[in-house]
């Protein structure tokens, strides 16, 4: 038997080359389909390996036998022979492996007791979408992804499922599909796991590869042809294989780097190279061959100035290039092993939000996919062709297509569908789903559908109903979800904003239909859900459609601050449990609606509740600490305890036993060590003793010396058994062990199960008798009695429930395994706990099971683990047990559809039910003191009153008795220290909100940048003030991108060659090449103007005027040779314009042509001939810019009428604000005249909300405050109620109309302090009459007339002004009215712009579908013309090459033609040697270093060039073929030595012409060659550019016929259509045309010009012809006058100088420009040289003064030291007669003292004088306007100056 920790290693063919093992076994299946063309070593190898297996005979053990072990038996390891290895056979293609020998069974301990199957799965819930590229597509309705050791199978239509055993039993590591759809490779986890290729659809195990990774792998991947197979493997090998998996066999192998490795893939266009990427890196391998053989060679992409990333996704280019993604969201485009160029999108926005999971190549599109829920479409050229144009290394670019699946989904991989006609994918969301995209992006394109939805990462909690098949899971997606486990059906599911730890199903006492679910969330919340069937409810009309469940909140509270980790109901239901990790135990009455009954702390975070079963006497609860602490207590009291008075739910006398685990695992080894040892010991004994009764026996039989050896020998053996090793040691760990999971057994015990170190065993422990409160960290208990886990030393149990009978024990195990045990009943010590079945389900790293519940009926297991994977097992049953297909869902309680749902609590920093309780009181607390507050303020404000009121005595009193205001204040430290205090306080305040004040301006300023920034004018209604007439504005939003953004297009119009020679012109190279020396000249220029002028001397003024001088003389003759040169050049090109006879204009010939082509036949665009002109055609581009200009139009004429409507609300703003004045006015004058002559004031108009929308955003504090109260009062106003959600809204809605009306009132008041002024002023030009009190008196005669007076001219006023409130109230009407008009006429204008700009969109979509292949097309035009352009330049410049060269052999031939003419004349007449020398100057010698170029150029030469040889050349042949032989070398007597001397010299520049006129003629010939080369070219590419051109053309018009058959809606009047028939407009008019009145007046106006037009070129055509007949005679008689001329200036010539001369060569004589320079040379020296001998006479000069300087200098020391001299004998002579009068000094007082005191006698009183002089200063300062004079010095002090001078 297999232990369910062993590998299953050998399922698969023997032959692990990593061991070295080869053992084989044919079994009788193998053996019958195993044939001749079969490998010949065996098909399976089914060794076991039970090599170090315990038998535990003993389990049970009592509490008085301290830890009694059971006996351990060990069977020694079957001896393995190694078999020599067999010669590997090609595979038979029809071979196939087993599948049930393949496949991981289940551990059974005690076959012959439990089936081997003893569950079933039935169904898989869950999706480990987290896993890279879990999801594959065998074909158009199966998936196949992996769920932990299994392979699922779904058919996503049906929604099937079909399951694949994993083979080792340790999960699977990643899946891949055979490109063909009919293999797909399943690669598992394990000790050297293998990879298993399975046919589809038969399902069978078709080839199995072993030994490629050590531990799991990471990836594999088919190549193109599907021949291959990639695999790499996982930590900690990382190895990547090739093989050729239908043989078996590796081709090569090697490490893949040194961190995670996410993937690998071939090239789909070279199988030889391949991509991995993984953690931080990315690499390109490639399959070379070496001189070892062939090899893997990898080279790692090298990140640069890029920072590393992981890299996801990538996919190979067609040229080797490779496009990955980043983990910020930009396209890495990698060349070599280097990023070529970083992608980002137009403003440095990176392409996806998030990384970049998977990159595909479709249909020449490059499809992204990423992390932020969208898939981009971008063009795979772009891409491609893309680099970098700056040092960022960033290039921007822009999707075609974009497509956002929808929030929060993460897409992680995607495979396409192989629908014909559709573009359908389906994409794996790491989000928890399975989505179908459709990406074909037109008109029909689908929305996304979400196939299916799963919990996104472990699942946290499941529980199932206690009546029916439902279970509910809840995670930490922040969702609970409901299934009918026996339909295999998901029911319902609700979001929360929090994610689910916990969750239990309420027991049948709580919720007698099992409706009942109560979840914990990470906040601390407990929500209790009521599932029910909505179809039992009341129908109403409207009501959407009906699911099969709903889920409705119940109750929601918050009793704890952090994680809630269980929940548990009391046994008979009245209870309800809650724990988490803030270490309390939280109680609620279950009866009153989950009234808080109190809580109690804990010494640790909770991990699990467990109330006592009914069989305990006491309902008591377990909790378990994970920190190793168990407590237990009793249930607590339910009291009637009135809430206001209740200050805190801490139960404070809670009774609780405490257990504090302390681990004894060693002592228990220990202790079976011990026990082993012993019963070795009896063994021994046992075996020692029958050996002595054996050597007794023999001891008869035998001698005594024999007997005695071996009793030595038997002695020293027991000696050497003696000597055993020392017993294990006592360990305790440092870290205690964590309490993963327990169950009560009897009353006060309980079990427990541990993990780490502790783990392996179950624990049955007991609490201590004696209660603890608070001492809970002394305490350490040890348990009384352990059972033995097989296997489970590393892989602990998670979780444990029972059956409903108790008699199976389910365990969820750490590495994801399903153990159960079966136990007899009533058996709470667990005695039984023997045999068990054991089964790898969820993924053994990661799957760890978090809960494992049997069904109601004990039918169904039903597990959930860390994986994500839900799955759903039939429990083997004895008896056939008929099950329900379908759950039942409680029906909805009475009036549940009325129920008001409670307030949820969606804020997670919300109060928990103790924290508000303790704000509660902490507010009463404060509202108490607040009260005494007020109390002292009132007093204060009572002494403060009475002050005030001394304050007051005291200004009564007379000023000398007054006190000051100072002498009020008792202490002003105390201001002071106030004053401080407060000012501390403020910027404490302003501290503690400065992070809520920068958090609020940023969302305020985020709101404006969203919402009001893109807005340029908001709605402004403006209301007539005398009818209902309204006017608004248009509410503009900034610019579109269209009428900014103006792309590049390949489509854009080329321009004709007649209109590139017009614009290029005939001389534009040669005037570029000309432009270089122009160019210069300037440069020049500019720095000569540019230098500095400096005076210059008499001899720069002398060489100057002679360089000057020159330089006119030189440019004089210049300007002539120029003239003559420009008069030529003039001549030549004159005869060069000169058309032939027969010569025809080319537009004259294109005009001709198009007029014979379309003359006559103007085709519709609907035809289908029809041709668009270049100019015309219209791409997606130039649309754009169309739609952008049409934009920029309307958005000019809204905007232009929105400043009409904002002038017309000013002059409303200033009609309302005059009106004001006005009847302020108009009550003044009324209050003087009798109320029976009032009339009636107009009423002031309003200015409405709608007017000023901007003053919205307008406040100030007094409104913040206003609004602040009002918020308040709804607040309560919400509480109080009673349908909180109803008011809740409301009090929203009020709060925010009660902001603005606020602020509206407020700004709406329009008597501003302007208006204010206004009318003040108003009221000083009438000078009204102020009403005085007077004694009451009868008015006199004339009062009485004035008092008329003064009534008529307030009646005149009173009319007056009412008549201007008229005036002015229908003036703005009139004005409103006028422009209402002229808005409703724009708005009809504006209604067509839109239909206008719909057409121009549709058009431009539909530009841009054609845009690619267009500009494919285009470029390929313009390739062909460019190239035909450069060809036709190349032409040009090889014949004027051609020319310049005939040229330049011209002036050769005359070179040699002048030689030998001048060398005639040098003979002169009658030369008796002329023939001599002739000969010797036409000789033929060739030359030793040009011999071999003389022989090539003859051998070369054509036709042409031998025809145009001279005359000259001729002679020479004939004179060279002469058989006369002659020496050149010496000259004839008699001769002239010169003449010979110069024959020799001509006839070598006679050899140098001839060498040129050879080189040139070769050069000539290649010139020709190479012209009739580029010709044939040339007709090439005319025929390519042709046909390329009408492809185009044929592409344009199908773009036309394209934008023919888009609708344009063009709304007509009656009277506009007039296509009648029989009198009547036809229902049809799908035949005619529409035109504008304008192109119908243009098109009779055309048939008009063209009539004017062909009878003026008639007339035009007659005067040229008259025109050229005068031109014809007039030439005639030009070339008369010409000749005549000609042979007058001859006559002339003759005449004057005896012969024809070249005026030219006259015109141009120059003067001797060397003589001059060397004239200019000379006066230069000379002026240098006398300016040198000047400077060295200066030089001189100033030396002689220097030599009188210092004589003159050196005379007076002279002196200076004579007079020293005689003073030193002075001074000598002084000295020694004081020597011999020393005594004499100190008689006396001394000279000295006398001197000194007087002085400072002197000093005092001058001191004393100026300090009564400052006295006096100072005083006079103190007066006001006092004068101050300036200090006086008094007589001593200059005194004393002279004295001291």
């Amino acid at each position: 038997m297999k232990e369910p920790g062993d590998q299953d290693t050998d399922g698969g063919r023997s032959g692990s080359r990593s061991e070295g093992k080869q053992s084989s076994r044919s079994t009788s299946k193998a053996a019958e389909d195993i044939t001749d063309d079969l490998f010949t070593d065996g098909a399976e190898s089914f060794l076991d390996d039970d090599l170090d297996l315990e038998d535990m005979n003993e389990s049970s053990h009592s509490s008085q036998e301290y830890f009694h072990t059971p006996v351990v038996s060990q069977e020694p390891p079957p001896e393995l022979k190694e078999e020599p290895e067999e010669v590997k056979k090609k595979l038979s293609e029809t071979f196939y492996y087993d599948y049930l020998e393949l496949i991981s069974t289940p551990y059974v301990s005690s076959p012959d007791r439990i089936p081997l199957y003893f569950l079933a799965l039935n169904h898989s819930f869950g999706y480990d979408c987290k896993r890279r590229a879990n999801l594959q597509l065998l074909d158009n309705n199966t998936l196949m992804y992996i769920a932990g050791n299994q392979m699922v199978l779904l058919d996503f239509k049906n929604k099937t499922q079909m399951y694949l055993q994993s083979s080792s039993g340790q999960g699977i590591g990643a899946i891949g599909v055979h490109p063909d759809k009919t293999y797909f490779a399943v690669a598992e986890k394990g000790s050297f796991p293998k990879i298993i290729i399975y046919e589809y659809p038969s399902l069978k195990p078709y080839r199995i590869l072993q030994d490629g990774t050590e531990k799991a792998y990471a990836y594999v991947d088919f190549n193109n042809e599907g021949n291959l197979l990639a695999s790499v493997g996982c930590h900690p090998d990382y190895t990547i294989t090739i093989w050729d998996w239908k043989g078996e066999q590796p081709i090569l192998r090697t490490k893949a780097f040194s961190q995670d490795v996410f993937k690998v893939t071939f090239n789909p266009d070279n199988d030889e190279q391949l991509t991995t990427s993984g953690s931080g890196h990315i690499k390109f391998w490639e399959m070379a061959f070496t001189f070892t053989g062939l090899k893997l060679q990898g080279s790692l992409g090298r990140f640069g100035k890029t920072s590393t990333t992981d890299i996801e996704g990538y996919a190979e280019l067609p040229d080797g290039k490779v496009l990955s993604g980043s983990e910020w969201g930009n396209l890495l485009l990698w060349e070599g092993s280097l990023i070529k160029v970083e992608l980002c999108r137009t403003g440095m926005k990176s392409c996806h939000n998030g990384s970049i999971n998977q990159i595909m190549l479709d249909e020449g599109e490059v499809i992204t996919a990423g992390s932020d829920g969208s898939v981009r479409i971008w063009d795979f050229e772009t891409i491609d062709t893309a680099d970098v144009i700056d040092d960022s290394g960033l290039l921007e670019i822009e999707p075609i297509n974009e497509l956002h699946v929808d929030k929060s989904v993460n897409l992680f991989s995607m495979i396409k569908m192989n629908e014909v006609g559709n573009n359908f994918w389906l994409a794996q969301d790491a989000n928890g789903a399975i989505w179908k995209l459709d990406l074909s992006f037109s008109n029909i394109t689908q929305d996304p559908e979400c196939l299916f939805s799963f919990h996104s990462g472990a699942i946290a909690a499941l529980d199932v109903s206690p009546l029916t098949y439902l279970m509910a899971t809840t995670a930490l997606d922040c969702s609970v979800r409901v299934y009918d486990f026996a339909s295999k059906n998901l029911l319902v599911q609700m979001k929360f904003k929090q994610g689910g730890t916990t969750l239990i199903w309420a027991p049948l006492t709580v919720s007698i239909s099992g409706s009942q679910i109560v979840v914990g969330f990470q906040d601390g919340v407990v929500r209790i859900l009521e599932l029910f069937d909505p179809k039992g409810l009341t129908v109403f009309a409207g009501r959407k459609k009906l699911l099969d469940a709903e889920l409705h909140l119940k109750y929601v509270f918050k009793p704890h601050t952090e994680v809630v980790t269980a929940l548990a109901y009391e046994r008979d239901g009245e209870v309800l449990a809650t724990g988490s990790d803030d270490k309390t135990v939280f109680f609620f009455d279950v009866e009153k609606e989950y009234k808080p009954i109190g809580y109690f702390n804990t010494p640790g975070p909770i991990r699990q509740l467990m109330w006592s079963p009914h069989s305990h006497p006491e309902s008591t609860l377990l909790i378990i600490c994970g920190n190793g602490y168990i407590l237990e207590c009793l249930c607590p009291t339910i009291k009637d305890v009135d809430d206001q008075n209740l200050v805190t739910f801490a139960i404070p006398d809670m009774l609780v036993r405490c257990f504090h685990f302390s681990s004894v695992k060693s002592k228990i080894l220990r202790y079976m060590e011990v026990q082993r040892r012993e019963k070795q010991k009896e063994l021994r004994e046992k075996e020692r003793e029958e050996r002595k009764r054996k050597l007794m026996e023999e001891k008869e039989a035998l001698g005594e010396q024999e007997i005695q050896e071996e009793e030595e020998e038997a002695s020293e053996e027991e000696e050497e058994e003696e000597e055993e090793e020392p017993l294990p040691e006592i360990f305790t760990p440092p870290t205690p062990s964590p309490i993963l999971c327990g169950f009560y057994s009897v009353p006060g015990k309980f079990w427990v199960s541990l993990g780490n170190y502790d783990s392996g065993f179950l624990y049955h422990c007991q609490f201590p008798p004696h209660l603890v409160k608070d001492d809970f960290q002394k305490l350490e208990n040890e348990p009384f009695d352990f059972r033995i886990l097989e296997n489970t030393d590393d892989n602990p149990i998670r979780t444990i429930t029972f059956s409903s009978n108790y008699t199976m024990m389910f365990c969820g195990m750490k590495n994801g395994a399903i153990r159960t045990y079966f136990l007899s009943e009533n058996d709470p010590f667990l005695i039984s706990l023997q045999d068990y079945w054991h089964f790898n389900v969820h993924d053994n790293n990661y799957g760890s099971v978090k809960s494992i519940f049997p069904s109601f009926d004990d039918q169904y297991l039903v597990t959930a683990g860390e994986d994500g994977n839900i799955f759903v097992f039939d429990i083997f049953s004895e008896f056939i047990i008929q099950k329900e297909a379908k759950a039942h869902v409680p029906s909805p309680r009475y009036g549940i559809e009325a129920e008001v749902a409670p307030e949820d609590i969606d804020d997670p920093k919300a109060y928990s039910i103790e924290n508000a309780r303790r704000k509660r009181e902490h507010d009463k607390l404060m509202k108490k003191v607040e009260e005494l507050k007020a109390q002292k303020r009132q007093q204060i404000k009572i002494l403060r009153n009475e002050f005030w009121k001394l304050l007051a005595l005291n200004k009564e009193l007379p000023k000398h008795m007054q006190f000051h205001r100072t002498e009020f204040n008792i202490d002003a430290k105390i201001h002071a220290e106030i004053h401080k205090k407060t000012s501390i306080k403020i910027e404490q305040v302003e501290k503690e909100l400065a992070w809520e004040k920068q958090k609020y301006e940023l969302g305020l300023k985020k709101v404006q940048d969203r919402f009001r920034e893109p807005l340029e004018s908001d709605t402004v209604v403006v209301y007539a003030i005398q009818s209902d007439h309204q006017i608004a504005s248009y509410r503009l939003v900034k610019p579109s991108k269209y009428s900014k953004l103006k792309r590049p297009s390949q489509t854009d119009r080329r321009p004709s060659k007649m209109e590139r020679f017009e614009k290029e012109g005939p001389g534009k190279r040669e005037s570029q090449r000309d432009t270089g020396g122009s160019l210069s000249l300037q440069e020049e220029v500019v720095l000569e103007k540019g230098k500095k002028a400096r005076p210059r001397t008499l001899s720069e003024i002398m060489v100057e005027n002679q360089i000057e001088k020159t330089r006119k003389l030189v440019q004089q003759a210049e300007r002539a040779q120029l003239k003559i040169l420009q008069r030529k050049r003039e001549w030549e090109e004159l005869y060069k314009s000169k058309p032939d006879d027969d010569y025809e204009d080319p537009r004259d010939v294109q005009a001709i042509k198009e007029a014979q082509t379309f003359m006559g036949d103007f085709n519709l665009k609907t035809a289908s001939d029809y041709k668009i002109p270049e100019h015309m055609r219209i791409n997606a581009a130039k649309k754009e810019e169309e739609l952008g200009l049409l934009d920029t139009m309307a958005h000019g004429k809204k905007r232009y009428m929105n400043k009409c409507i904002l002038s017309l609300r000013d002059l409303k703003l200033a009609v309302i604000e005059e009106i004001q004045c006005l009847v302020q006015e108009l009550k003044t004058i009324q209050s003087s005249i009798p109320p029976a002559k009032h009339m009636t004031i107009p009423q002031v108009p309003q200015i409405y909300p709608e007017e000023v929308p901007e003053r919205r955003f307008q406040y100030d504090e007094e409104t913040l405050l206003r609004f602040k109260r009002k918020q308040q009062k709804q607040r309560q106003d919400d509480k109080s109620s009673n349908s909180s959600k109803q008011s809740g809204s409301g009090a929203s809605t009020g709060g925010g109309l009660g902001f603005l009306k606020l602020s509206s009132g407020k700004e709406g008041d329009l008597t501003t302090r302007d208006s204010l002024s206004r009318s003040s002023k108003a009221f000083a030009f009438l000078e009204l009459p102020k009403a005085t009190e007077f004694e009451k008196a009868e008015p006199g005669d004339v009062e009485l007339e004035i008092m008329k007076r003064d009534e008529v001219k307030h009646l005149y006023m009173q009319q007056f002004l009412c008549n201007r409130i008229k005036e002015l109230t229908v003036t703005f009407d009139a004005e409103l009215h006028l422009l209402r008009h002229q808005k409703l006429k724009l708005d009809t204008q504006m209604k067509l712009s839109d239909l206008h700009h719909v057409t121009l969109f549709q058009e431009m979509l539909l530009l841009k579908n054609f845009e690619k292949q267009e500009n494919i097309l285009q470029e390929r035009v313009n390739s062909l013309d460019r190239e035909e352009q450069d060809m036709q330049w190349k032409i040009n410049e090889t014949l004027k090459e051609m020319e310049e060269k005939k040229n330049e052999i011209n002036k050769l031939q005359e070179q040699e033609k002048s030689l030998y003419s001048g060398f005639q004349s040098a003979l002169g007449e009658n030369n008796k040697f002329a023939n001599f020398l002739m000969k010797v100057l036409k000789k033929k010698i060739k030359r030793a270093k040009k011999k071999e170029v003389e022989e090539a150029d003859e051998d070369e030469e054509s036709e042409e060039s031998s025809e145009e040889e001279s005359s000259l050349e001729s002679d020479e042949d004939e004179s060279g073929s002469e058989d006369e032989v002659f020496d050149d070398s010496i000259c004839p007597s008699n001769c002239d030595v010169s003449l010979f001397e110069l024959a020799l010299q001509l006839r070598e520049k006679r050899l140098d012409i001839e060498e040129a006129l050879v080189e040139e003629k070769k050069v000539v010939d290649n010139l020709k060659k190479e012209y009739d080369t580029i010709s044939k070219k040339v007709k090439v590419v005319a025929t390519n550019l042709n046909a390329a051109e009408e492809a185009l053309e044929a592409y344009q018009r199908e773009k036309q016929q394209r934008l023919n058959e888009l609708l344009v809606v063009i709304p007509l009047k009656l009277h506009q259509i007039e296509y009648v028939v029989f009198g009547e407009v036809p229902e049809d008019l799908s035949g005619t045309l529409i035109f504008s009145n304008h192109s119908l007046d243009r098109l009779q106006e055309r048939i008009v010009q063209l009539q004017e037009e062909n009878a003026k070129q008639q007339k035009l055509n007659k005067e040229c012809r008259e025109r050229r007949k005068l031109l014809i005679r007039e030439k005639r008689e030009m070339a008369k006058t010409i000749s005549k001329m000609d042979e007058t200036v001859r006559e002339l010539m003759i005449s004057k100088f005896g012969r024809v001369i070249d005026l030219e060569a006259l015109q141009t004589l120059s003067v001797n420009t060397t003589l001059e320079e060397l004239k200019i040379k000379k006066l230069r020296k000379e002026l240098s040289n006398a300016k040198e001998i000047r400077m060295w006479e200066e030089k001189i000069a100033q030396v002689r003064w220097d030599l009188m300087m210092k004589t003159k200098e050196h005379t007076k020391k002279l002196h200076q030291m004579n007079d020293l001299c005689l003073e030193k004998k002075r001074l000598d002579s002084r000295l020694n007669t004081l020597q011999n009068q020393q005594g004499n000094a100190f008689q006396g007082p001394r000279k000295a003292d006398i001197v000194a005191k007087q002085k400072v006698t002197e000093l005092v009183q001058t001191q004393s004088e100026k300090i009564s002089a400052l006295k006096e200063e100072i005083a006079l300062l103190r007066k006001k306007g006092g004068l101050i004079l300036p200090p006086i010095t008094p007589m001593q002090e200059n005194e004393m100056r002279h004295m001291d001078a």
